[in-house]
Parts: C-alpha cells; structure tokens; sequence
C-alpha cells in the first residue's frame, strides 16, 4: 500500500478543471485538516520539547536533519532562533542533505545517501548531551534514518517529525511525532499539508523550548537582538511595556545597554551599570531573570 502521503486525494481530483477560486477553496479546505492532525499529537511533542531543554540546560545542542522541503524548513526554524532569542547560532542548527545549496535548487540524489547523514552530524561534532530531530513526510528518506541512527547511537535524543505512521524512520528515532495530514491536494507535493505540519511542529519545539529556557517573559521576547529598525523599535516598545518607562526614558536606557534589550531590562531592575548587567548575563547564560538574581545576591 502506498504511504499516505503519495496516495491520491479524492477531494482534489478535479482541480485542473475548476475555477482558480474553486481550486483555492479545495486547497485552503485540505490545509483546515493540518492543525488539527498536529493537535492529536500535542502530548508527544511536549514531552520531545521537555526532552530537549533537559539537554541544552547541560550544554546540549538542537540539530534538524532533512532533504528537500523538510531539509529547508528545519534550517529555516534554526536560522530565526538566533535573533528573536538572542542565542549563539550553535543552539539550534539545521543541517540539509547536500549542503546550503540545497536551499534554493534541488539535490534530490542526495537524499538517498545514509552515510551521508551521518557524516553531515558527526562534521558538526555531534555528541551525546545533543538532540536530533530527523524531519522526513514520507518517514522513509535514507540520509535522514542514516543520521538519526547515528545520532542515537551516540546517546543523543531523537525524535522524527514525519506524516506516515509506521514508516521506517518511526523506528529509528526513540520520539515520533506523525501528524497523519492525509493525502496532498497534488498528489505526492508534500511541500503542501506534510510541510506545513511539520513547520507548525518544528515552531512549537524551538519555541517552547526558548520559554523553558527563560528568554521570554509573559508572552515578550524579551532577549531580542536588536539588528534592524524594525527589531529596535520593538525592543523599545518591550522595554517600555516591562519597565512602565515613558519612551523617552526608556530610549536613553536602551542607548545606554548599547541596544541590548536584556541589558537595558537589568539595569532598570537592578539599578546596576551596563558593564555590570552584561557580566552578569553572559554569567547566567543571558537569562534575565538569572542574571537580575545574581545581581540581587551580591
């Protein structure tokens, strides 16, 4: 039997004969089932999440491993950590098969190279504190199996982010997370309903995880790297909401922390010199709340 993600889908089978606005209907309704696939398996993405933060509170390391579309979105998830939370690059990393150049023109022969997948870990320096999340719809791409075997191997937690149950890389992770989206409205065209799933749950894991680890306050993120006018003016608008500061206060406060918003946050705290409030960060692993603590302590 076919996996479910190439079967035909019987809703969709007249796609190429009805109006755009009829084939958008059809396409957003199969998009409908997406969330609701992913909230059948809420459970097991908490405790993959809670999993995880275990090991980066001990220095571990987040790797994405996938070809094609799954490749892409799990190096799309781990380039925008950085910024929003304010975490060296090295925290989450996506690795996809056959390179960066594989982001933008397809490498699809890479994909059926397990060595290959072990390789791409082992070059990145994989140890046993790390995670490896493997993403692949079809649950059966060589190059991501081959790393997660690898990975498990080592004594890392792995987990697998597929849409068909009881594929292989089911078994080659110790957490699966299938979210059974049904057949694409393009039959195979995973970078459809598959994709789309495996982006909310990749959003959910690193996300949660950055809240576990204390870089959000309330639903702020509070520890943004202010990098362009559009991320300084939302640190403003953060450290006016966090500190009841008018804004013409809380823009010298935020001058003086060098446009560092987590240094800004401690100083108004703490009442300590900028100098102070970054030691104290890059002390505390530039958790803010750590960070004030320690300096309350002293």
């Amino acid at each position: 039997m076919l996996p479910v993600t190439e079967q035909e889908n019987e809703n969709t089978k007249n796609i190429d004969a009805v109006a755009t606005i009829d084939a958008l209907r059809m396409i957003n309704a199969e998009d409908k089932l997406v969330a609701l696939a992913v909230e059948k398996i809420l459970p097991e993405i908490a405790s993959a999440t809670d999993r995880i933060v275990g090991r980066m509170k001990n220095g571990g390391r987040l790797f994405y491993v996938g070809t094609g579309t799954s490749g892409r979105l799990g190096v799309l998830d781990a380039s925008e950590i950085p910024p929003t939370y304010g975490v060296s690059y090295d925290l989450v990393q996506g690795i996809i098969a056959g390179g960066y150049d594989a982001l933008y023109k397809a490498t699809e022969a890479s994909e059926d190279n397990r060595e290959a997948g072990r390789k791409d870990l082992e070059d990145r320096g994989l140890n046993a504190n790390d995670s490896v999340v493997g993403i692949a719809a079809s649950g059966r791409t060589p190059y991501t199996i081959g790393a997660l075997a690898f990975a498990r191997g080592l004594g890392c937690f792995t987990a697998c982010v597929t849409c068909v149950p009881d594929s292989p890389i089911t078994e080659a992770a110790e957490s699966a997370l299938v979210a059974v989206v049904g057949p694409e409205a393009i039959t195979g065209s995973t970078r459809m309903k598959s994709g789309t799933a495996q982006k909310m749950i990749l959003n959910m894991i690193s996300t949660t995880a950055m809240i576990r680890l204390g870089y959000v306050k309330g639903n702020r993120m509070t520890n943004v790297k202010s990098s362009n006018i559009k991320l300084k003016e939302r640190s403003l608008r953060i450290l006016i909401a966090e500190t009841g500061l008018e804004e013409t206060a809380a823009a010298e406060l935020l001058g003086r922390a060098g446009d560092d918003l987590r240094i800004a946050i401690v100083m108004h705290r703490t009442g300590c010199a900028a100098d102070q409030s970054r030691d104290a960060l890059a002390e505390n692993s530039f958790v803010i709340e750590s960070a004030v603590e320690a300096l309350q302590d002293r």
